[in-house]
């Protein structure tokens, strides 16, 4: 008979996913500003889309790696939190070199370091992310399912809130928003990118200090894992395996990351032409640089709406069920993208967030809510591995097409918003079809 895994507390719940909160913010700063360092290093607004493939192509490749390994792996630190703490070394580096691109011209152009530095930085960020997710359906029981991926859900978008917030707060206390004489990329930007850094190596201390993975022998009863599933198993046969449920909600991951794909690569160029009347070209204009600033608020507000929304998120899905939340959560969000075409006041775009947020709450805890109960519990991180091809994907396929379709938009930026919320909509709808596995 299987043993049951201990009911944790509330603080055990919250210290393994702390980490998250520094990652979250130094993530959230690379989403809401790689558009802008990449315009002042050089590149065309035509050309972000393609820049931004580096961070789903590391995802795709790293992630399954990484999860396997981790299934494998056993330490004094545990399982998941050797990866969880190099990645995050490593993300840290990169975050301080990004910024600074430009002076690092006499060995290579400044844009080309700046897009090696955005690969660099977004692999690690994959290396510290997938075992996060494992981590929680490792530790938690069924009971605390929907609780342990909604605080992980809450702590990724206060990480959120600050990191978008950072330039627009730097600004406010005097730091420049506008690059020097002969410079590319504005103080705030730097400033903030260091702060990131430093949070994001703080947190996962935490984390990896006073979180404590379960052996190996306690691991495999709690999860009754038998001689046969610890046996090696094949990648082709793991393909093979793959439940049901995963694959329905491939389908949905694709619509909504997609969507976000398509959000984060132009927001601050669609605004900028739909709201102030700059050029997208006019990248270190001060207008731009504000439109830039108030893309980080906007998300941040969206960060805020998700985080308030997490802590009843959980208990809605216990009242209602995990897919209706899902797919009305997602469609709301869809709504939010739609309706900024028509915006044409920064400060209503607010109300737009309001649907993105709780969108993007239900984006980081449902799926996983619903996945992790369906996975065998020996290949937990592989799985989890293998669903981030979910995640990146459907941002390889935004990235390729991003560009074609926004030259036959007219290279209106706002427009591309509204395709964005056409396939979060279509997210929402597949949901019904997500076949759920509920543990007894």
């Amino acid at each position: 008979m299987m043993k049951q895994k201990p009911r944790l507390r509330f603080w055990q719940i919250w210290n393994m996913s702390f980490g998250f909160l520094g990652v979250q913010i130094g993530y959230s700063l690379q989403n809401g500003n790689t558009s802008r360092i990449l315009s002042a290093l050089g590149a065309n607004v035509d050309q972000l889309s393609y820049f931004w493939l580096a961070a789903p192509l590391a995802g795709l490749l790293v992630q399954p790696i990484i999860g396997l390994s981790s299934d494998k792996t056993w330490t004094r630190l545990g399982r998941r939190i050797p990866f969880i703490l190099g990645g995050a070394i490593v993300s840290a580096l990169a975050m301080f070199f990004m910024p600074n691109s430009e002076f690092f011209a006499y060995l290579v152009p400044p844009l080309f370091f700046g897009a090696f530095m955005l690969l660099f930085m977004d692999t690690s960020f994959n290396v510290t992310m997938q075992p996060f997710r494992a981590l929680v359906g490792d530790m938690v029981s069924e009971e605390q399912r929907n609780i342990g991926y909604s605080i992980q859900s809450f702590l990724i978008n206060a990480g959120a809130v600050i990191g978008s917030l950072l330039p627009f707060v730097l600004t406010w206390l005097g730091v420049a928003n506008t690059p020097a004489p002969g410079e590319k990329v504005a103080p705030t930007v730097i400033w903030a990118f260091y702060f990131g850094g430093g949070a994001l190596l703080l947190t996962v201390l935490v984390t990896t200090f006073t979180t404590k993975e379960y052996p190996p022998k306690e691991y495999e009863e709690y999860n009754n894992i038998t001689v046969e599933e610890k046996s090696h198993t094949s990648f082709w046969a793991l393909l093979k395996d793959i439940p049901v449920t995963m694959w329905r909600l491939a389908i949905v991951q694709f619509f909504s990351w997609f969507s976000l794909f398509l959000m984060w690569v132009y927001t601050t160029s669609g605004i900028a032409q739909n709201i102030w009347g700059t050029p997208a070209t006019d990248s270190t204009s001060a207008d731009f640089n504000a439109a830039g600033n108030w893309t980080g608020v906007i998300f941040a507000a969206y960060s805020v709406f998700a985080a308030l929304f997490s802590l009843v998120m959980a208990r809605i899905a216990n009242h209602i069920g995990r897919k209706p939340t899902y797919m009305f959560s997602l469609i709301l969000g869809g709504i939010g993208l739609i309706s900024m075409i028509f915006v044409h006041d920064q400060n209503v775009l607010f109300f737009s967030m309001i649907g993105v947020g709780i969108a993007w709450a239900a984006i980081l805890a449902m799926p996983y809510a619903i996945l992790s109960a369906s996975l065998p519990a020996s290949k937990m991180g592989v799985y989890m591995g293998l669903f981030n091809a979910t995640i990146t994907i459907p941002q390889i396929a935004a990235g390729l097409l991003g560009g074609i379709v926004l030259t036959a938009l007219g290279s209106n930026a706002i427009l591309m918003l509204g395709i964005a919320g056409a396939s979060m909509v279509l997210a929402g709808i597949s949901v019904v079809f997500v076949k759920e596995y509920i543990q007894k």
